[in-house]
């Protein structure tokens, strides 16, 4: 079988997965493009509901006329193969170690922490308000796989010790594990299991969600402000290595 017809339905499929996030929450569905992209679904063992190659190529799939198959997809030099999945959404946040992002509205920050948690061992990342659609094909790009790996998931429950990283507010993140004599800065009393929260580069967490953090901490900068997916990666680096102990 091979697609030669523009007007084929399964690629008007992919387009409207691609473009529209109505449609992928109305069907439970993504694309991912890409040999690598794929190479790591495949390793971890997430079956393509369907699954397209360039004709000629070799790769397996339904063979599409490259011209056709670069129509349809979202890489400006064209993909030589691209798959569609169904979403996994875990049921509820998990830990030792959960990334929480509120408000973060870039499709390639959501990718790109989705890819600083896989690198530090994160548990999940929870998608808040106003955050992007990790399934969307910029996210997924961004993610470099680890959409595949790390377990997304919709508000819950978040668990252990709720940590806010807010610019330029409470204790520097280094002194987050010190013990005191009490209070807030004791996180190694309460299981090692900890949540990130991070707001957006330009909002930042609303006040709400930060009278809800065990600890407010910040990374200090001579700057105002680190990009939402940076900072997010620094603050993993830290509380990884800390939890892991």
């Amino acid at each position: 079988m091979s697609i030669t017809s523009t007007h084929n339905r399964k690629l008007k499929e992919i387009r409207k997965l691609r473009m529209r996030k109505r449609w992928r929450e109305r069907s439970n569905r993504f694309v991912a493009e890409g040999e690598d992209l794929l190479a790591v679904a495949d390793a971890a063992g997430w079956t393509a509901l369907e699954r397209f190659c360039a004709a000629g190529s070799g790769l397996p799939g339904i063979e599409v006329d490259e011209k056709l198959l670069a129509s349809a997809s979202g890489i400006g030099s064209g993909t030589r193969t691209l798959a569609v999945y169904e979403e996994r959404w875990a049921p509820a946040p998990v830990g030792p170690l959960c990334v929480y992002l509120h408000g973060v509205h870039d499709p390639g920050n959501v990718g790109a922490v989705l890819r600083s948690a896989e690198a530090f061992g994160t548990s999940c990342v929870v998608l808040g308000p106003g955050s992007a659609d990790p399934f969307g094909p910029k996210a997924v790009r961004a993610s470099m796989g680890a959409i595949f790996t790390v377990a997304v998931a919709r508000e819950g429950p978040l668990p252990g010790v709720k940590v806010a990283l807010v610019p330029g507010r409470g204790v520097a993140l280094s002194e987050v594990w010190r013990s005191g004599s009490g209070g807030r800065n004791q996180i190694a009393n309460v299981g090692h299991e900890v949540t990130l929260m991070v707001g957006s580069e330009r909002e930042g967490l609303p006040e709400e969600v930060i009278e809800e953090a065990d600890q407010v901490a910040q990374i200090p900068i001579r700057t105002s402000s680190l990009n939402a997916a940076m900072a997010t990666t620094i603050a993993l680096y830290e509380l990884s290595h800390r939890i892991n102990a």
